[in-house]
């Protein structure tokens, strides 16, 4: 077991697990004491081997730092939240919670019974409020957290790595007056955190560490595994053609590989700050700093500074930490820009923290609930013994007393119901209110789900030699039915007076209500939207291939897309998974003087929506 006073705090990243030990300075401030990390050999993407590694990775670090049964705050990766940053109206802070809770449940992509979530206010300029919100899927972080009590640790505070990163940051770069621009390049994602003053905006893109393994396990026709390790062995950023020229030619391909796979992300980058610019009033940043293990590739730091036009340095979250005799000084050295997370995680135990997300698990704080109701049951059970020895002693002579109060009691009721029926009526009407606003809450819950579907649609479903043209949203889509799917939307709308209907009167095949009593129909099946068909274009060589590639991950990355469907064809149902096949149309050969072919592919939502 650690010193009672030492602070553990643990980063789970999706490809790197590490580890740290600190303790309270005497400015209070933090001494870094131990540190450990181990990489995770699976594919960062393949979620079931995945998992078994971390528990056995942070076992095997508890056992390395010397914990047993230790309180133990982590971060978990940004790729595995989400996070929203939602401007409010200047309100009183009794009702700030109430809105924030229902803004919850409109930007949080799944019912909100089944996230954990939590929020802070930030600073803001102007008349409005900010404040960020954060979520994640309750089973996930259930799984995330067996790994650390599975290990005999105990949770206290779960944060997320962009949370993390930004309070380092803050701590260690605080003089700083300029805007700056953090890129955390993860595995599967990498995190842009903008600090501009007391402000702070973040930002996860699917472009990390795992799309360059997979570009050079492609262009290589080599496994993710061997992909990796000549990655990290003889990988760099190719620079220019001056550049490439000096190395040999093997060596200069992967470098080049390397350099295309990572030309995405400067776009993806100069779009988040247009977007801070302008939906929040922010700066551009004029100074970038580099975190994370992804940041680790040789000539990384020139590449961001060609493409950018801003200085670059790596983010050094020791700054203002003390590292103590017992850590490897070689080691932190030249994985610094890799403990911002657990600098982050550890500065809340010293008050050092501006953002305080934390994302309990149910089962802890079930456990934390209990802790703090025990003394209080103690101290009624006491009472309760009490009172039950007075009453034991005084029953006989209060028996009479207990009827004469009942004859009484009733009396006071006969003389009160006259006021039940208004109460119930004055009920009932407010049940008619209560179901008008149900309807414009769902109406506007469909407007933000499909405005952020398009939103993802366009951020994952991006390629140079892909573009979409068109997007229906379809009525109960069923893989291999003979009727086909019929579009949502009219093929008119947009021709259609402000104001009216452009959903399509859908084509059932039974009514919803049978007989002159208007019963029921059993076999009514109500018009869902459950799939959405894009159309588009392809060019270029092995354009086609990449269509069903760009599928694949918008599916795999995407909270609205999913390829898995139940098949009822066979005696019991089964889920599986769409074949290229059943979901995509694809026109696979470009003829000489067409400069694009078509394509069409059917991908069902994750969450189908009554058409209304």
């Amino acid at each position: 077991m650690a010193e009672p006073q030492s602070i553990i705090t643990l980063n789970i990243g999706s490809q790197t697990v590490s580890m740290g030990r600190f303790s309270r300075s005497k400015d209070g401030g933090l001494i870094l004491k131990s540190y450990e990390s181990t990489a995770i050999l699976a594919d960062p993407a393949a979620e079931m081997t995945r998992l078994p590694q971390v528990k056995l990775a942070v076992g095997e670090l508890a056992n390395k730092i010397g914990l047993s049964k230790d309180k133990i705050d982590y971060a978990i990766s940004g790729q595995s939240v989400f996070t929203r940053f939602v401007k409010l109206p200047m309100l009183e802070d009794d009702d700030l919670e109430q809105l924030v809770a229902f803004e919850a449940q409109q930007h949080v992509p799944f019912p909100i019974n089944e996230v954990i979530w939590d929020w802070q206010l930030l600073e803001s300029p102007g008349s409005e409020r900010e404040v960020v919100l954060v979520a994640i899927k309750g089973d996930a972080l259930d799984e995330l957290n067996d790994c650390v009590s599975e290990a005999g640790l105990k949770t206290g505070d779960v944060d997320t790595s962009p949370m993390a990163l930004a309070n380092a940051f803050r701590y260690n770069y605080g003089d700083s007056e300029e805007t700056s621009l953090l890129i955390d390049i993860g595995a599967r994602t990498s995190n842009l955190i903008y600090i501009e003053g007391k402000r702070v905006f973040t930002r996860s893109i699917a472009i990390g560490g795992a799309a360059i393994t997979s570009a050079i396990s492609k262009e290589y026709n080599v496994s993710y595994m061997e992909a990796e390790s000549q990655k990290v062995s003889n990988g760099m950023v190719a620079l220019d053609t001056r550049h490439t020229s000096q190395l040999d030619e093997l060596t200069g391909a992967l470098a080049t590989c390397i350099r295309t796979a990572l030309n995405r992300m400067p776009a993806e980058i100069a779009r988040t700050t247009n977007f801070y610019r302008s939906q929040h009033g922010g700066s551009a940043p004029t100074r970038v700093y580099l975190a994370g293990g992804g940041a680790n590739l040789p000539r990384i730091g020139d590449f961001f500074q060609e493409k950018l036009r801003l200085p670059v340095e790596f983010f050094n979250p020791l700054k203002r930490i003390s590292v103590g005799q017992e850590v490897d000084v070689d080691k932190v050295s030249t994985q610094a820009h890799q403990l911002g997370e657990l600098v982050g995680v550890a500065l809340r135990s010293v008050d050092r923290a501006p953002i305080q997300i934390d994302l309990v698990p149910e089962v802890v704080q079930a456990e934390r609930d209990e802790k703090r109701r025990r003394p209080f049951l103690i101290g009624a059970a006491a009472v309760t013994l009490a009172a039950f020895g007075v009453m034991y002693a005084g029953s006989s002579s209060k028996a009479g007393d207990a009827e004469r109060k009942l004859a009484s009691v009733q009396k006071r009721i006969k003389g009160l119901e006259q006021y039940s029926r208004p109460i119930e009526k004055q009920v009932k009407r407010e049940e008619v209110i209560q179901a008008f606003a149900d309807q414009f809450v769902q109406a506007h819950n469909g407007q933000r789900y499909w405005l952020e579907l398009v939103d993802d649609l366009k951020q994952r479903f991006g390629s140079t030699h892909v573009w979409v043209t068109d997007m229906s949203p379809l009525i109960n889509f069923k893989v291999g039915s003979e009727k086909p799917a019929e579009e949502a939307v009219r093929s008119d709308f947009a021709s259609l007076a402000y104001g009216a209907e452009a959903a399509v009167e859908p084509k059932l095949d039974e009514p919803a209500t049978i007989g002159k009593n208007n019963r029921p129909n059993p076999n009514y099946v109500a018009p869902m939207i459950n799939a959405v068909r894009i159309k588009g274009l392809w060019r270029g060589a092995g354009g086609a291939s990449r269509v069903n590639e760009l599928v694949k991950k918008l599916t795999s990355e995407s909270p609205f897309f999913t390829l898995e469907i139940t098949d009822e064809s066979g005696p019991r149902p089964v889920t599986r998974t769409m074949t290229p096949a059943e979901y995509s149309e694809i026109e696979s050969m470009l003829k000489e003087e067409e400069y694009a072919a078509t394509f069409t592919v059917t991908i069902p939502l994750k969450q189908p929506l009554p058409l209304q």
